[in-house]
């Protein structure tokens, strides 16, 4: 039994190591247009809660370069982006956002678990919400 476990360990730890080769590209786009904030806090509370699944300017972490957990960073990255991204020209769909976040839907939990800076107070969703209405 115990040779079992060590042959299924063995063969875990190469199957992890061998992933780790899957490439998983974290360099971000180039920012094509500049937000011109209403106000420096709602630009800090984007930043916080926001920007790095919503802009082409994310911090990636370094468990951002680990499989699997790459992959799970990566398409969440890719996915807020493709439906909401400030940093690319495009119609920006103010009331489908406010009501995300009205809602708690965002920022996503799988991100505030990682990131308790950005769970947002509820006078912080308030002032978020109105400064995302004044900037676009």
């Amino acid at each position: 039994m115990r040779k079992w476990l060590l042959g299924l360990a063995g063969a875990g730890l190469i199957v992890f190591l061998g992933i780790q080769w899957i490439p998983c590209p974290t360099k971000n786009p180039p920012v094509e247009i500049a937000v011109e904030w209403d106000s420096a806090r709602t630009r800090d509370l984007f930043r916080r809660a926001c920007a790095d699944c919503h802009s082409n300017e994310t911090v990636w972490p370094w468990y951002s370069r680990i499989a699997p957990v790459s992959w799970f960073v990566r398409d969440h990255v890719v996915e807020g982006r493709e439906d909401f991204n400030i940093s690319v020209p495009g119609e920006i769909e103010i009331d489908e956002i406010v009501h995300q976040i009205r809602k708690g839907d965002m920022p996503l939990e799988s991100y505030v678990l990682i990131h308790p800076e950005a769970r947002l107070t509820e006078q912080e969703k308030k002032d978020l919400i109105e400064g995302l209405k004044k900037t676009f």
